[in-house]
């Protein structure tokens, strides 16, 4: 049967048609008043809709729109977020104001998840909601910047449990047509669509425009009538399929969406690249250089790697994407003899090792080999991904590696209760939700009465338990319980009960059972008529993770014992809405992973700027923040090679951290019935973290760190027919060629073994440069303090100057290294490739150490 197919729109009388503009920008979501105008027009509808307002508006009655259509104090309210709403579009913003100079900036941002709203199921976890957070804060900023990603018609799995507490997964289908995406049309109103060379076929892709405040966010498709039933499911499923499944979307991701920005006329000049998922863009934009402008291979290489940036999020190898060569074969046969590379050429961009063709293609080695600037998303992560990828740079010391760090944040305003959001108002000023990453702003927290501030929280833990309460019944109904049993919801929980918080990927790194290891004395804890504590727990379970599964059974199976049934609660399918909730309503939020295993972690940072505390390990974003008086460390940043030792330890610093510090002072009281010492550490916790862990700052370290200076290379790359970039890339190869010509013959320095601080060691190195001149190298002294193994730590480079004149082809290179520490030190003369157009100082495989 041949279906025709057709799409209706809500009919909304002319005096409501602002709500449809409301609706179909997402800035509603985090614009208290916004949401408030839907809630108005329905309550329970809104709920039933899962808070989306395009479904809202399309399932309200016309008797009742055309009621809201006469009813003047609704459309007084429609008014004034329609007003808001474009005020905040026109605006000049920080960036404007603070960079005037960089007109010229476009930036593009890749991931293959983006959190906004839980109305839009495209996300599954952290990296998701971090990338959401970008394009708020990055609107917020008004920076030029515009999203990719895929639209999934299944999104990522809903969960639920069986009566033994075993997760289920269901794939509920998305209904774009409810959903605030809009098909990109061309000038002829025809939708624009593009194909992807796949191996023995075309691949179609469609693309959707989901607006975020200022920033578009466009969304590749690949569910058309046109392409055959395997390829129309590859945008189906987030992680969903196999390995070919998985090249099959980041194909489409990283190279499709180039093609699709060059389809709709937009020309990035910096792109972001989000994990490494999206990491094949930067062949893509290499092909389209060598194509547009008659380069070769290289010298597309230095113009697209000075304006890619890349955020690895992952701290162990296994969990970075990588393929077979054999897999890599087939999707690319066809492509890489168009970049004038050969087969094991083209392998070697995503291997360690280039040269060992038994190593898999990885994502993140190709990212890593063609980005100007790469980070980690903590300080702590900075060092460990420098430490795993430090086989890219041979040779170079580990602190040396090219990785730096820019540590995450959240959106403030978007994660901020509504409650709260007028409290900070009032007292902060108006300005906080614009400036959040000000500390100024923050340091007037002390201006809020205590009395106001816990009085305000207890209203947020009310409604937490009040939703609890709710959702553990409809978890029950659905389960087939007894009816006496899902009465007696109403009585678990306390509204007034020190509450906990554990929600996040049940992995077992993450050691979501850690609070369970002695039942016995949780028992106590929770059980304490005097001094109650409650824990509610949330989380999904990747699908094969069958261990993550277990944990989860381990925790809902508590509801056996009389005692903990009514103090631990697991709230099924965590998602953006149940974390809203958690965030803004519990006292403490725990986090017990396996250091150094977390890369950063934001739900905590969603916690304390609600005036929630941290009870942490010390891993990812809190080994930065904590300072012993905003919350509460468990171990001191210890590593363990026995990991059951390290469970154990641990466990017992919980409890014992719970029970002699937690407990005490939550329960502790004034006269007037506040306890004072919490709330004080509270507004630390406030004043420390909320200006320093938002995506504000982090957006605005990533433009000046990053953004401004790719572009500012890319730009000096294009000049004069691009002869910078010709001029580099065959300086390149050059070099590399006659790089085996270089000899390090002698050092000489002062025989002295002991010196002063204060100090300077002179130097003197004797060299062979064969062909190459002493323009072209920098000799330095690389020098620090020395660990037991006789390994230097917390090294530093000193450049050797050029001295006296060449004699029998050896050139002498002469400086002085300055003493600025007692204890054992050491040094190491190396010699690294030097050119002026050089973004990063070290290229892989060229460095000589003498």
């Amino acid at each position: 049967m041949n279906i025709h197919t057709f799409t209706v729109s809500p009919s909304l009388p002319k005096r409501l048609k602002p709500l449809m503009t409301i609706a179909r920008n997402v800035r509603w979501c985090w614009n208290s008043e916004a949401v408030k105008l839907f809630q108005r027009m329905d309550f329970d509808l809104w709920e039933s809709a899962y808070h989306n307002p395009i479904k809202v508006l399309g399932e309200l009655s016309q008797e009742k729109l055309d009621e809201l259509a006469n009813d003047d104090s609704f459309l007084a309210h429609m008014e004034n977020v329609a007003i808001d709403l474009e005020d905040y579009m026109r605006t000049q913003l920080w960036f404007d104001k603070q960079h005037p100079e960089a007109k010229n900036l476009h930036l593009c941002y890749f991931s293959m998840e983006f959190g906004l709203h839980e109305s839009l199921p495209v996300y599954s976890g952290g990296l998701g909601l971090l990338a959401g957070d970008h394009l708020k804060s990055a609107s917020d900023l008004g920076l030029p910047l515009i999203g990719i990603g895929l639209l999934y018609r299944h999104g990522y799995f809903r969960q639920y449990l069986n009566a033994e507490g075993w997760q289920q997964e269901t794939y509920p289908e998305n209904d774009f047509s409810n959903l605030p995406v809009e098909l990109v049309r061309d000038a002829n109103n025809d939708k624009i669509v593009f194909s992807l060379d796949f191996p023995g076929r075309q691949v179609f892709v469609q693309i959707w425009a989901l607006q975020v405040g200022r920033i578009t966010l466009y969304l590749l498709d690949t569910n058309l009538s046109r392409n055959n039933p395997e390829d129309r499911d590859i945008t189906s499923q987030l992680y969903g399929g196999n390995e070919e499944t998985r090249i099959q979307q980041e194909v489409v991701l990283g190279m499709g969406g180039i093609k699709g920005l060059l389809a709709m006329g937009i020309k990035p000049n910096i792109c972001h690249m989000n994990e490494g998922h999206s990491a094949f863009l930067a062949l893509e934009r290499i092909r389209y250089f060598m194509t547009e402008h008659d380069l070769n291979f290289s010298e597309a290489a230095e113009i697209i790697t000075a304006s890619n940036i890349f955020t690895t999020h992952t701290p162990v190898p296994a969990g970075n994407d990588m393929f077979p060569p054999e897999l890599m074969e087939k999707y690319f046969r066809s492509f890489y003899p168009g970049l004038g590379l050969g087969k094991e050429q083209f392998m070697g961009l995503g291997r360690q090792n280039p040269f060992d063709k038994n190593e898999p293609f990885c994502m993140t080695v190709l990212a890593l080999r063609l980005a100007s600037h790469s980070n980690g998303v903590s300080e702590l992560h900075g060092q460990v991904s420098r430490k795993m990828w430090q086989n890219i740079w041979p040779g170079l010391h580990i602190n040396e590696v090219p990785i730096d760090h820019i540590t995450n944040g959240i959106h403030t305003t978007g994660w901020v209760s509504p409650e709260l959001n007028q409290l900070f108002t009032r007292y902060l000023g108006p300005r906080w939700r614009m400036d959040s990453q000000k500390e100024k702003i923050w340091s007037r927290v002390d201006r809020i009465p205590d009395s106001e501030l816990w009085r305000t929280h207890e209203r947020r833990r009310e409604r937490l338990v009040a939703f609890a309460r709710k959702r553990m019944k409809e978890q029950m109904k659905a389960r087939g319980a007894l009816l006496s049993e899902i009465e007696r919801t109403s009585e678990l929980l306390d509204p007034e009960a020190l509450t906990i918080g554990f929600a996040r990927r049940f992995a077992a790194y993450k050691r979501g059972d850690m609070l369970l290891s002695d039942i016995e004395r949780l028992r106590k804890i929770v059980g304490n008529e005097d001094r109650p504590v409650q824990i509610l727990f949330a989380g999904k379970a990747h699908p094969a993770d069958h261990l993550g599964k277990e944990l989860i059974k381990k925790i809902v199976q508590t509801n056996t014992d009389p005692i903990l049934k009514k103090r631990i609660m697991f709230l099924e399918d965590y998602d953006i809405n149940v974390a809203h909730y958690l965030v803004q309503g519990v006292d403490v939020w725990l986090n017990n992973p396996r250091r150094p295993l977390e890369a950063s972690g934001t739900s905590g940072m969603k916690v304390a700027a609600n005036g929630g505390l941290n009870l942490s390990v010390l891993d990812g974003w809190w080994c930065e923040a904590y300072d012993g008086k905003n919350g509460w460390a468990i171990g001191n940043g210890e590593e363990y090679e026995d990991h059951a030792y390290q469970d154990s330890v641990e466990a017992r610093d919980l409890y014992n951290i719970l029970e002699n510090e937690v407990i005490p002072l939550f329960y502790q009281r004034a006269q007037d019935g506040l306890p004072r010492g919490w709330i004080a550490m509270m507004k630390q916790s406030l004043r420390t973290i909320s200006p320093v862990y938002s995506t504000n700052r982090m957006v605005i370290d990533y433009l000046e760190k990053f953004y401004l200076k790719g572009t500012a290379a890319r730009i000096s790359f294009l000049e004069e027919n691009f002869v910078g970039a010709r001029e580099l890339a065959e300086w390149k190869h050059s070099i590399r060629r006659r790089w085996a010509q270089l000899e390090i013959l002698s050092v000489s320095v002062d025989q002295k073994r002991t010196f002063k601080v204060g100090e300077k060691l002179p130097v003197t190195v004797e060299t062979r440069l064969g062909d190459i001149a002493p323009d072209e190298l920098r000799v330095e002294a690389y020098c620090g303090r020395l660990d037991a193994m006789g390994q230097i730590m917390d090294g530093e480079s000193f450049k050797l100057e050029l001295s006296g004149e060449p004699n029998d082809g050896k050139h002498w290179f002469h400086g002085e290294i300055p003493l600025g520490r007692a204890g054992r030190g050491g040094y190491g003369i190396r010699i690294l490739p030097s050119h002026k157009l050089m973004i990063q100082r070290f290229e892989p495989g060229l460095i000589l150490w003498g």
